[in-house]
């Protein structure tokens, strides 16, 4: 027997204040010394104009670690949301390889004994921690249940782990900026945040989202890696783990350096995590797009804002672009956070009304996978 499940609040975690595009080098460094050349051509592609670092200005260094983020998410919902039993986390760099993410949080937080999962991957990993703990509410098996998505990216980011870029890739960057997504710029891209939901067995306040389903899905069967660290692919192109690679080469190949092959993302990202999982979801949910209010696309960057457009039109669910909703531009790209911090600024916002219906999508360029959300509101 399962019970319907909703989406009672809403919360987000970004450190310190926004950094403008003119102060990224500021609080990252530049790499030899130097400004980026790269710099705002790659933000003229990607659209973000502000974001946030968990970096202290004063001196150079992290001020809190990820599960601490995570933690400060999560004490947002409230300190009166009541005893809860499940707390489900996703993150795609944990502090450490183990103990795992939610432990960690979990000690943060200081709750009594509860069940606790984490997640791991990449985008992907804050909605298989929601889907968790959906499912945990929906069996009965808790009352209460709080989900997390978290990134703490900037400390890779730091200009001391990258080489100088090299001209070529500038001007490569002019015919395509898909490039931009190179391990080299990848440091322009992505950002921290926290994002934390409570789910529970009946409606809460003025405004709740019920949960209808959550599905996801890989196509990692067909696809090889594409977003990846803490490896090097082989001359095969096979990924092969830190563990078989020398010690002493880490440093010099940036093994722990965030990768991405931008021939596969441009090939297939829009192919693979959108059109062919969203047409079986069409058939099998009956989706139609004069009944979807709000359409929260994860979007790694504006630059992939025209291909979804298209592919949603090519597969008959075309969601015009007044219903859509993202804070790419003013939340920065959060990788597993994003889903959550974007809701949350929805869900705030008093723009979401009784009946509302919201369709939430969260692709993944790890090895291609994708999440979609859908939710009512009540």
């Amino acid at each position: 027997m399962t019970t319907d499940v909703f989406l009672t609040r809403t919360a987000a975690h970004l450190p310190f204040e926004p950094v403008s595009n003119e102060e990224i080098e500021d609080v990252l460094g530049r790499v030899g010394g130097r400004p980026s050349r790269a710099r705002r051509l790659i933000l003229r592609s990607n659209g973000i104009v502000s974001r946030h670092y968990a970096i202290d200005r004063a001196t150079g260094l992290p001020a809190m670690s990820n599960a601490q983020l995570t933690a400060q998410a999560v004490r947002a919902l409230g300190d009166d949301i009541g005893r809860v039993d499940c707390l489900a986390t996703g993150t795609s760099l944990p502090d450490q390889l183990l103990p795992n993410h939610g432990v960690m949080v979990h000690g943060e937080l200081g709750w009594p004994r509860l069940e606790v999962v984490s997640c791991a991957g990449v985008c992907l990993a804050g909605a298989a921690a929601l889907r968790h703990a959906w499912l945990a509410v929906r069996a009965g098996e808790a009352e209460r249940a709080v989900a997390t998505g978290s990134e703490l990216v900037s400390p890779f980011l730091m200009a001391s782990h990258f080489e100088a870029e090299h001209a070529h890739k500038v001007q490569a960057l002019e015919q395509h900026p898909e490039i931009a997504f190179e391990k080299d710029f990848l440091r322009w891209m992505l950002s921290d945040g926290a994002g934390a939901v409570l789910l529970e067995r009946a409606p809460r306040g003025p405004l709740s989202l019920r949960v209808d389903w959550i599905e996801l899905s890989s196509a990692a069967h067909e696809l090889p890696v594409c977003m990846y660290a803490g490896g090097e692919r082989d001359e095969h192109g096979v990924l092969q783990g830190y563990m078989r690679i020398p010690p002493q080469q880490w440093q010099a190949q940036s093994t722990f350096a965030i990768k991405q092959d931008v021939r596969l993302l441009n090939e297939h990202i829009v192919r693979a995590t959108l059109g062919e999982p969203l047409r079986a979801l069409i058939d099998r949910r009956g989706l139609r797009a004069a009944q979807i209010d709000w359409f929260l696309p994860h979007l790694s960057s504006h630059y992939f804002a025209e291909p979804l457009q298209q592919c949603l039109e090519e597969v008959g669910l075309p969601i015009p672009r007044e219903r859509w909703f993202t804070n790419l531009a003013t939340r920065g790209n959060t990788g597993s956070a994003s889903p959550y911090i974007m809701l949350d600024e929805l869900f705030r916002s008093g723009r979401i009304e009784r009946g509302h219906k919201l369709l939430m999508f969260v692709p993944e360029s790890g090895r291609f996978g994708s999440g979609f959300i859908h939710l009512e509101a009540v």
